[in-house]
């Protein structure tokens, strides 16, 4: 497997922290189609948006964002950062994406997650109650949707399906990850279902988040799943400049005000002084923030702990301008990805023993 680098937004609306200006819907949904066509043109290999469903994020549709970027890019995988699918109808899910994946050549993915902003449950109708059971019965119909139609299939949370003509099909099977915050039950899911695991690591030492990885490997295995096949994601906030100074100081205001509007105690936001910061910034945090060559090294220093297959990075979160976002995107394609590809193609075991013959 290729080792794959991206970029996630969620598309908040925070006043800005020098200015109090707030940015509109339409601007921000504008700038993050014009990001993604700058990912893809920098060579970047995947943009994702998430949804919430709160009047300070942008985002509610990632589908329909998505499409707009597949008009304007062409070869970038356009995934979301999480769908809810808890609170989703998992047919309209399906066609939603299957129809994205035609129009973009093959380039959609699905991220389903249960939710860790719950905005959306009482938006359209469900018990929170429910919450653990909603996603796994959905999860469940996705995936019979992804392999068979006409479909039959029954559960307590949506009305029946009985020979469901399910259309339009993609020309291939529709990618459907398994977002996880860190909930062990999470990961064996993931694992036992064989579907790959993207990992939210958003704060502390990452390395605590290694236990994780190694379960969802085991319970694939226990379930006759081979590990060495299933990819897994690794997704944290971050920013990138010419250097590790710059980085912090353009992005912290903006992270920290995102923060406190953006979190999920609306109106009661967490705090992020920048010593905190610029402390999940060192080698061992869980941010990517620093130059490019900081940003290759601990990719670099995950990849031999997780050995995972793809990096998302949240990049700019707050509201970073779009000017500073764009260098930023810049920089990810032509300074770390190439070297990161380079740096974990020549550690495989492949290359290993190639070189070892070659010897």
């Amino acid at each position: 497997m290729d080792f794959e680098l991206g970029i996630y937004h969620f598309g908040e609306l925070t006043p800005s922290p020098t200015t109090g200006a707030l940015p509109s819907p339409g601007t921000r949904l504008r700038e993050l189609v014009e990001q993604a066509t700058a990912a893809d043109e920098a060579g970047l290999d995947v943009f994702a948006v998430g949804e919430h469903h709160r009047t300070d994020f942008a985002v509610s549709s990632p589908a329909v964002v998505l499409a707009a970027m597949a008009e304007n890019t062409s070869r970038i995988k356009l995934s979301s950062a999480v769908t809810v699918l808890s609170s989703d109808d998992p047919v309209r899910v399906f066609q939603q994406f299957a129809t994205l994946d035609l129009l973009s050549g093959g380039r959609a993915e699905i991220i389903a997650g249960r939710g860790s902003y719950t905005e959306s449950f009482p938006v359209f109708g469900y018990d929170l109650n429910d919450y653990a059971e909603l996603f796994s019965e959905k999860l469940d119909l996705l995936l019979r949707l992804r392999e068979e139609n006409p479909v039959t299939w029954q559960g307590a949370h949506r009305p029946a399906l009985v020979n469901g003509d399910i259309t339009p099909r993609p020309d291939r099977e529709l990618p459907v990850w398994v977002a996880v915050g860190g909930t062990p039950a999470s990961v064996v899911r993931a694992g036992r279902l064989g579907l790959p695991l993207s990992l939210a690591i958003i704060g502390g030492a990452y390395r605590q988040f290694a236990p994780f990885v190694d379960l969802y490997r085991q319970a694939a295995a226990e379930a006759g799943h081979d590990p060495d096949t299933l990819k897994v994601s690794v997704n944290s906030p971050g920013f990138v400049a010419a250097s590790h100074d710059e980085a912090i100081e353009v992005s912290h205001p903006y992270f920290q005000a995102g923060w406190m509007a953006n979190h999920h105690q609306r109106g009661l936001g967490v705090p992020m002084p920048r010593m905190a910061y610029e402390a999940q910034s060192t080698p061992s945090g869980a941010f990517f923030l620093g130059s490019p060559q900081e940003i290759v090294d601990k990719i670099m220093a995950q990849h031999e702990l997780f050995r995972h297959d793809r990096m998302m990075i949240q990049l700019g979160f707050g509201n970073v301008p779009q000017r500073e976002a764009l260098k930023a995107i810049e920089l990810l394609g032509s300074e770390v990805a190439p070297v990161v590809r380079k740096e974990i193609a020549g550690s495989s075991p492949l290359a290993t023993a190639t070189a070892e013959v070659s010897a």
